[in-house]
């Protein structure tokens, strides 16, 4: 649950419970404890403005950094909608309503679902789009972002990465998410007129 607020954005509410959220961390292993209390204590340094700044520069402006789980699997093409009703059934199926300004697939939401409901369903979903929260583990820790302790400390709550899933998380790495290709305007061959 911790994560999922920390990740979400950082608003004024988000900044006034900053206090909450490491009386929280006392709670854990030390080794997921330590990376979260700098990660707070970065955010008390920064102040809300430029922590906001740096949010939107880290989180809707790279394509390696979405907190939107079926974009890296779907990236933004039509199957996204279909991955879309796949969370909300997921959600259903546990015995919960999606109600949220997000996508279904947000993050920081499916984190939440997993703290609250303890559903196995929930389990499924996180451990469905596991290559997609290790690329953006990755990506995070290329760009030495704070939000990477964050993401590795919920790496650490899942099961071990097998090597086949290692296999795609590197190729989502090296490819990036999928992209539309139907409907795109190819270049037209040039044609001329006989006799000219």
């Amino acid at each position: 649950m911790l994560a999922s607020l920390l990740l979400d954005y950082p608003d004024a509410q988000w900044f006034a419970r900053l206090d909450v959220f490491e009386a929280h961390t006392a709670a854990l292993p030390t080794v997921i404890a330590e990376p979260l209390q700098q990660f707070l204590q970065q955010a008390r340094d920064a102040g809300a403005s430029d922590w906001q700044q740096r949010y939107v520069n880290t989180f809707d402006l790279k394509r390696k950094c979405s907190l939107y789980l079926s974009y890296y699997a779907t990236g933004d093409t039509r199957r996204r909608g279909t991955a879309l009703v796949t969370f909300l059934d997921a959600y259903r199926a546990a015995g919960w309503e999606f109600d949220a300004a997000e996508l279904p697939d947000y993050l920081p939401a499916v984190l939440e679902f997993s703290a609250r409901s303890q559903s196995e369903v929930a389990d499924a979903v996180l451990a469905a789009h596991r290559e997609g929260i290790e690329v953006l583990r990755a990506a995070l820790e290329g760009m030495d972002s704070p939000w990477a302790e964050v993401v590795r400390a919920v790496t650490l709550s899942l099961p071990k990465v097998d090597q086949r899933t290692r296999e795609r998380v590197l190729a989502l790495v090296n490819e990036g998410p999928p992209t539309e290709t139907v409907g795109m305007s190819l270049p037209m061959p040039a044609f001329r007129r006989t006799g000219e």
